[in-house]
């Protein structure tokens, strides 16, 4: 994601706002904000070798605090005042999701074309969004993926894909499904998982290491069925690790 396009995408406001306490964001400032923040996540997801260290990921952060003229404080404090007042803070970020998928949705959903990068030790190649939305008046909820490189990957590559959840009730009798799948011409791995609890979740799957990877594809989905309110995933990525990679054992 270029870096311009942080400051591209805080144009549209929330209507008919409830009061915060004083020292708080506005629902308005606070949707900004948000916005902003995620996209922020996702340039770090996708430039990982750029945002390497926590510095270079804090001085992301506050140029985006510098942008809307509030400090790291202020946004402490109003993340912690609407997590307790999460009604309000689900508006918020409902409509932060729609605002963000009607410029994706302009743009159309295009997977981006991946080059390879066999040289590198990690790359990520999710070609998606990178956040995600459940919701039970969706038709369908979920999204497929299919990345057929230029160069095969290497092998022995292993892919790992990350999401952070939350809005997962114990009520839930279905669970948001996981498939990973990798082709390495007469032999496809695949590996199965499910979404059952809020927080960072991954789903590891390692290639065979004599034979190169012709396309990497799969899915994430819920079936209707369940009465909830919403699910969220964001921060997805799919990160691609080479073989013996010291980069994957640090992140397992």
């Amino acid at each position: 994601m270029k870096r311009w396009f942080l400051y591209g995408l805080a144009g549209w406001g929330l209507m008919g706002c409830s009061p915060v306490p004083d020292g708080i964001l506005s629902q308005k400032e606070m949707q900004a904000v948000v916005e902003d923040m995620q996209i922020a996540e996702a340039m770090i997801s996708s430039d990982r070798e750029t945002y390497q260290d926590n510095a270079q990921k804090l001085a992301l952060y506050e140029s985006v605090f510098r942008k809307h003229h509030i400090t790291r404080a202020e946004y402490d404090s109003s993340l912690v005042w609407y997590a307790r007042n999460l009604d309000i803070y689900m508006r918020v970020y409902n409509m932060v999701t729609d605002g963000m998928e009607a410029r994706i949705d302009a743009l159309g959903d295009v997977q981006r074309v991946d080059m390879g990068g066999g040289r590198r030790d990690s790359v990520d190649i999710w070609p998606r969004r990178a956040y995600l939305t459940f919701s039970p008046d969706a038709p369908f909820n979920g999204t497929t993926f299919r990345i057929e490189p230029k160069e095969s990957y290497p092998p022995g590559s292993t892919f790992v894909w990350g999401m952070q959840v939350w809005g997962i009730g114990k009520q839930l009798k279905r669970h948001p499904e996981i498939r990973l799948c990798v082709d390495q011409g007469d032999t496809t791995l695949v590996t199965h998982d499910r979404l059952t609890k809020d927080g960072f979740h991954q789903t590891t799957l390692r290639s065979i290491a004599t034979k190169r990877i012709r396309r990497v594809y799969g899915y994430i989905r819920l079936e209707s069925g369940d009465s909830y309110y919403k699910i969220y995933a964001d921060s997805i990525s799919l990160m691609r690790y080479n073989y013996r990679s010291t980069g994957f054992k640090q992140a397992q």
